[in-house]
């Protein structure tokens, strides 16, 4: 299980992603118009750079949602692969048949 801390700062930095996806999307639209002029790209980049950083997409991590564990995340399930073995051999995941050989 991963620390309860870094699970809770992952929300929080879902939830600001959320709230100022809008905002930073239409800035980046502007910075990156080639048709306006540089001074009001340039005032687009600097305000885009006063949003909070938490509140880029690239800072969210995936994390499993069983364990919270960071690391071997199944985007599709969005479970770590030890919880994918441990939920597949119990038989809960659908879909999932265990192999042996």
């Amino acid at each position: 299980m991963a620390k309860k801390s870094s699970i809770e700062k992952n929300k929080r930095r879902e939830k600001l992603v959320k709230q100022f996806a809008g905002r930073r999307a239409r800035l980046k639209a502007i910075a990156n118009d080639e048709s306006l002029s540089m001074d009001e790209r340039f005032t687009a980049r600097l305000k885009l750079a006063e949003l909070p950083r938490n509140s880029s997409a690239v800072r969210v991590r995936n994390r499993c949602e069983v364990s919270g564990r960071p690391r071997a995340v199944y985007r599709k399930m969005k479970m770590s692969r030890i919880a994918v073995r441990e939920l597949g051999s119990k038989g809960l995941v659908p879909g999932l048949v265990k192999s042996s050989w």
